[in-house]
């Protein structure tokens, strides 16, 4: 016989838990944000409709859809300040072959991986395609499409190579476990100075 009152005490702890997680996850990314603004690129977040992280969502009753309904991969990206435009509240950043973006991937949970893992590296080269047109020329605008098609632009989560009727670009990434980042020594070591490495090191 099922215990309702266990199930009502895992159903809380299970809330918890993600909520406490999300809250680490978000400690974490602004501590990055704060760093890499202190670095000689002055490093500022990117925008794309305000303050906060690109995640693919659902709130379909569709099997695949729900799914969706918590956030397991997010996103965001940063650029030099000096390639940003502020316009409303939101960044404006233009698209070109030469247009460097630090971007850092979160994953929390999925097939591939045995465990939450960070990415971050940069993308790079550029090209907008015909169908990629509308979308104003705007970096910002290409993060839900990037989020969107997650698993075909990551398909080498080390390596991007990535081209559809949108968009055409490249990329390099650092894999690293989420687990193994317990401060901010760690997190320096393993995380920020790798990065800022190969995004200077390739330009």
């Amino acid at each position: 016989m099922v215990d309702r009152k266990e199930i009502v005490t895992q159903t809380q702890l299970a809330f918890e838990f993600i909520q406490k997680l999300y809250l680490e996850v978000s400690y974490l990314i602004k501590e990055i944000e704060g760093t890499l603004f202190e670095e000689k690129e002055k490093f500022s977040i990117c925008r794309p409709g305000g303050y906060g992280v690109t995640a693919r969502g659902s709130t379909g009753l569709e099997s695949v859809s729900v799914n969706m309904w918590l956030m397991r991969k997010l996103a965001v990206a940063f650029i030099p300040e000096i390639l940003i435009k502020m316009e409303k509240g939101q960044t404006h950043t233009e698209i070109s072959k030469d247009l460097r973006v630090l971007y850092l991937r979160v994953v929390l949970d999925d097939t591939a991986i045995d465990q939450p893992k960070l990415y971050t590296g940069y993308f790079t080269n550029f090209e907008v395609n015909k169908a990629g047109e509308r979308l104003r020329n705007r970096f910002e605008n290409m993060m839900s499409h990037i989020t969107y098609n997650d698993q075909k632009v990551f398909n080498n989560p080390r390596v991007v190579e990535y081209e559809d009727a949108y968009f055409k670009f490249d990329g390099k990434f650092i894999e690293t476990n989420l687990y193994d980042i317990p401060d901010s020594k760690t997190l320096s070591e393993k995380v920020i100075i790798p990065t800022l490495a190969l995004y200077r090191d390739d330009s």
